[in-house]
């Protein structure tokens, strides 16, 4: 029998990468293994064969995509006549990088986005074996835990923003929080520019929201559920997680690319509420084809470092994201990690970005599945016959869409539904 050393020395990790480059694909990859493992620009001594044949990267496939420019997506790459494209995808031994989610990305991408040899170079996928996954904590509420937590058994969760989005006290936001939890709001979160300010302190804000809504959840036996910002650095985010806690709240939120990875995995091992994955400034990973990562690969290592909910965008959104898109990065977060029946690992996809009831028709159609948190800013507090009122039209719009029923056919059983479709413009696909 093997040692388990050797098994784990058996055991790959593998990414794919879609590269633009001067050279021949092939030597391309070739290059790109040996940065990122063994190679050096020089041969030393140290590197026997002995040891490339343990930790060397290996090239699993190089596929040319017969495209080819005159001139280099990016700018410091070595000159050509021609660059070409290709799919890549490259393995290295387990033992290389451990269970450690910042050294994987530190091997995987790294410093590969800087070699001359590439023109354009985007991460798209990541494969890793059970062992890995099984070591990082992953999602502790994922979608059945959230649903507990904020009573809502089936459907959308359907929520919103304070808005707006900095400049109110702690009463304000509380005196907001009040106006929406009495009109059925299922979830509440801050908006990203908001934290710990000095003019609305968490130590403030937290009891001041939380009053509100033990106040409602004891009158009614329904708790909404509010994603608090903690965003800091993980001393700070231990600190506030726990003064939300301590009041009762039933959820935090951090901004996990400015946080980083090791501080999330650690939040989440400290964590005895849901974490609430903002992705603001995703675009500097995907707006340029030619350089970044997919949202497939980025929310496989959200989801490992424990985020239970992840944005993904909405459709016809203000932003720059496709709506195919949207819908391929929701299809991910409700994509198991591990099929095992003792773990569940999906993220609850959080649809946003000028969300109306215009929207709920084609998300539901393309997704098909309930399992998210459609959050509405503007398309809900901007109703014109108010909060109330515009929370009843996002339901409205969801539970016709769930009944395959037309939101105008609806609409002439639901007076709110009916202005909020006059109200808010059709948004353009």
């Amino acid at each position: 029998m093997e040692s388990t050393q050797g098994q784990r020395c058996m055991l790959r990790i593998a990414a794919t990468y879609r590269i633009e480059t001067p050279l021949d694909p092939a030597e391309a990859a070739e290059a790109m293994a040996g940065e990122q493992s063994t190679g050096t620009f020089l041969k030393l001594v140290g590197e026997t064969d002995a040891l490339r044949e343990r930790h060397a990267a290996r090239v699993e496939s190089v596929v040319n995509l017969n495209e080819r420019r005159v001139t280099p997506s990016l700018p410091g790459a070595l000159p050509g006549a021609t660059y070409a494209c290709a799919d890549v995808t490259l393995s290295w031994p387990f033992e290389n990088i451990g269970t450690s989610l910042p050294n994987l990305l530190a091997t995987v991408l790294g410093n590969l986005t800087e070699l001359r040899e590439l023109s354009g170079i985007c991460l798209t996928n990541i494969e890793l074996p059970d062992a890995f996954i099984e070591a990082l904590p992953g999602p502790q509420f994922s979608i059945d835990g959230t649903r507990r937590l904020s009573g809502v058994e089936s459907g959308p969760l359907i929520g919103t923003i304070i808005k707006p989005s900095v400049g109110l006290s702690p009463d304000e936001t509380a005196d907001l929080v009040k106006q929406l939890v009495e009109a059925g709001i299922d979830f509440i979160k801050d908006d990203e520019l908001i934290a710990d300010p000095p003019y609305s302190p968490l130590a403030q804000r937290v009891p001041a929201v939380m009053r509100v809504i033990n106040d409602h959840a004891q009158r009614t036996g329904r708790k909404p559920m509010y994603a608090f910002n903690i965003t800091g650095d993980i001393d700070e985010m231990r600190v506030r997680h726990d003064l939300v806690r301590d009041h009762g709240g039933t959820c935090v939120m951090a901004s996990v690319n400015w946080i980083g990875m090791g501080s999330l995995t650690a939040l989440r091992r400290h964590a005895v509420l849901p974490i609430h994955g903002h992705r603001n400034g995703w675009g500097l990973f995907y707006r340029y084809p030619k350089l970044g990562m997919s949202y497939r690969a980025y929310q496989t290592l959200l989801r490992l470092a424990g985020a239970d909910h992840l944005h993904v965008n909405g459709l016809a959104s203000k932003f720059a994201e496709a709506d195919a898109s949207v819908i391929s990065s929701a299809h991910a977060c409700l994509t198991p990690l591990l099929e095992r029946p003792e773990r569940d690992d999906r993220a609850m996809p959080v649809f946003s970005s000028a969300q109306t009831v215009h929207q709920a028709h084609a998300t539901f159609d393309q997704l098909k599945s309930t399992d998210l948190i459609y959050t509405c800013g503007g398309g809900l507090m901007a109703h014109p016959n108010g909060i109330a009122a515009g929370c009843r039209s996002i339901r409205a719009a969801w539970e016709a869409t769930t009944s395959g029923v037309t939101l105008e056919d609806y609409a002439k059983q639901e007076p709110d539904l009916a202005i909020a479709l006059r109200a808010f413009r059709r948004p353009f696909s």
